[in-house]
């Protein structure tokens, strides 16, 4: 057996009973396989011109991405439920070196953009200025605690959470619901400070009414 290119061999094998075969007859078995693979080659050719530029969406590959070694941690989660749950939910096999090195074997284009966005998302930080849009994970008399990003919260003071007055935060908010709040502080520790009130039109100003004119008393006087 005999396989190769159109440039050359590339691999042979051969079972034979006997001690050995002469130069002469493996210069024509060899000969032979030349002939028959350049057939099948320009018959391969017919249907596949040349090398695909791009791959195919379901060929089978491997990803790999890099992330601060500090956050594995994070991405395999405790007793590993953050990575077996990545691994199964997305479809892929999932390898992390200790230098941070993520490699992601998919069967899909899809799957593996799947599980790149999640690890991007686990391994975030989130940053002061800008806006998250995330779920209100409970309600307390003083606020409320925001899912920014997996694994990652922050606390909506009742004072931030509209221009006016908010005597009950349940007025305004309930678990679950999707709020959009703005990052205002995020501190060493991870506590971070949000505010919805910063997204909102400000009310209208109160237009000052003018002085009552001045009575005939107040004009003698």
């Amino acid at each position: 057996k005999v396989a190769g290119t159109d440039r050359g061999i590339t691999a042979l094998q051969m079972d034979i009973k006997i001690q050995g075969i002469t130069k002469e007859i493996m210069k024509v078995a060899l000969d032979q396989a030349k002939e028959g693979r350049m057939h099948i080659l320009a018959i391969m050719k017919q249907a596949v011109p040349g090398p695909r530029q791009e791959l195919s969406d379901f060929a089978p590959r491997v990803i790999k991405i890099k992330i601060n070694p500090d956050k594995i941690r994070e991405v395999i989660g405790k007793g590993g439920s953050v990575i077996q749950a990545l691994t199964r939910e997305t479809g892929t096999t999932i390898d992390i070196e200790d230098d941070g090195t993520i490699s992601i074997a998919c069967l899909s284009q899809e799957a593996g953009e799947a599980a790149v966005a999640r690890i991007k998302a686990i391994t975030a930080e989130v940053e002061v200025g800008k806006i998250y849009e995330g779920p209100v994970l409970r309600l307390l008399d003083f606020g409320a605690i925001v899912q920014l990003l997996p694994g990652k919260d922050g606390l909506l003071h009742i004072s931030q959470i509209a221009h006016e007055r908010v005597n009950n935060v349940s007025d305004y908010l309930k678990e679950g619901q999707i709020v959009k709040v703005k990052v205002l502080e995020a501190d060493d520790k991870g506590r971070v400070r949000l505010s919805r009130k910063a997204l909102l039109d400000p009310p209208p100003r109160r237009e000052e009414s003018p002085p009552p004119p001045a009575t005939e008393s107040a004009t003698n006087q």
